[in-house]
């Protein structure tokens, strides 16, 4: 799929040239455009290589993408001060995804969130799942997107494309399914993510990415001090297991209103166990991302934007990271130390046909866009 941003940007930069003429200047233009390269990242233990790519554009923002998993491992943007610092949890080798981690910045399919008790139906037959979150079903299962190779493909624009064939039957989801994430950095300080997939065979499809970000740049404090905004008036209740309920519960009034920017630390306490819920965006969904929510760390001034086409963001504190992780930088990862801004569909949606759908059906194409903006304040 062409991604329309990039390729506006491009042809732009054609005219440009053209436009002014002379060699020189056309170099000069095309200078400042965004840029990638890549680099062996390791091998897995099959012996096939995984690939580290980076995506830099004019204002030195760096953007490190593996196409192992899809995963994000570094986002480098400047404080208020121009100090560049990375903004988002990971490792800085292949072997730290190797090994078990909490899906630090990678793709989630084929569904994202949890399906309760493994299974759904779809055109009148049932499908079992793996369990691999209790009795429920979480982020793909045990081998999802972020544990497979995917193929890569670098653009005129400096974008990444990376595909996946995801085989019917896989981790129990029924169909073939074709998948194409489109990675993009623009000269805004945007980080576009371009979603698209195709069956053939009616199937759940729900993909986000899990990056955990701290915009602070220093992973051993945590994210407490943020500020967090979201455009959402309800939430989706949710069960013991963090299965929701069906009913959509409002935050007025409740720790869950982040309508207007406030502290994540001043009422998580008020949240058992914290935040790791599912918010229900006002607004209708539609082609044109459309602003959702903002994170501020008022200390560095970095902020960032939320956009997206989906109907739901899980917003999720980091609260299950224990301090037996270090990241890249030899800091151990602990509680809160990062937080996750995912955009999705609901959870459990192929069982609460009150929801939003999400059954893929053949001949349909699946496209969803989110963007992650930087700026400083």
């Amino acid at each position: 799929m062409k991604r329309i941003t990039g390729l506006l940007s491009f042809l732009f930069a054609i005219c440009l040239v053209v436009a002014c003429g002379g060699e020189g200047q056309g170099d000069e233009i095309g200078s400042s455009d965004p840029e990638i390269s890549s680099r062996a990242f390791g091998e897995l233990e099959d012996g096939r290589q995984a690939d580290l790519y980076t995506l830099r554009n004019s204002n030195g923002v760096e953007v490190d993408i593996t196409n192992y998993g899809g995963i994000i491992t570094s986002i480098r943007v400047p404080d208020r001060e121009g100090q560049s610092a990375n903004v988002v949890l990971g490792f800085d080798n292949l072997e730290g995804y190797l090994d078990e981690h909490p899906y630090f910045g990678a793709i989630i399919g084929r569904y994202a969130n949890r399906i309760s008790d493994a299974r759904f139906v779809v055109d009148g037959q049932e499908y079992l799942l793996a369990a691999n979150n209790g009795d429920n079903h979480l982020h793909g299962g045990i081998r999802g997107f972020d544990k497979v190779l995917w193929g890569a493909e670098t653009g005129m624009d400096g974008s990444l494309t990376l595909t996946y064939r995801s085989e019917d039957g896989e981790e129990g989801y029924p169909g073939n399914l074709d998948v194409e994430v489109v990675y993009s950095l623009t000269n805004e300080n945007e980080l576009v993510i371009d979603y698209s997939a195709e069956t053939d065979r009616a199937t759940p499809v729900n993909l986000t990415n899990h990056s955990y970000f701290n915009l602070s740049g220093d992973t051993s404090g945590d994210i407490l001090g943020h500020t967090l905004e979201i455009d959402a008036d309800s939430y989706t209740q949710v069960d013991e297991e963090l299965i929701p309920t069906g009913e959509l519960l409002p935050v007025e009034g409740t720790p869950f209103d982040f309508r207007e920017p406030f502290r994540i630390g001043e009422r998580i306490g008020d949240v058992p166990g914290g935040y790791d819920h599912n918010f229900v965006l006002n607004g209708e969904p539609s082609a044109l991302p459309r602003l959702i929510g903002s994170l501020y760390d008022p200390e560095s001034g970095r902020k960032m934007d939320v956009l997206t086409t989906e109907p739901g963001v899980q917003f999720y504190s980091g609260n299950f990271l224990d301090g037996t992780i270090r990241d890249g930088a030899g800091n151990l990862i602990g509680k809160h130390a990062g937080l996750c801004l995912e955009t999705q569909h609901f959870p459990d949606s192929p069982n609460r046909p009150e929801f939003p759908p999400v059954i893929l059906h053949q001949g349909e194409k699946y496209e969803t866009i989110t963007i992650y903006r930087f700026s400083v304040e």
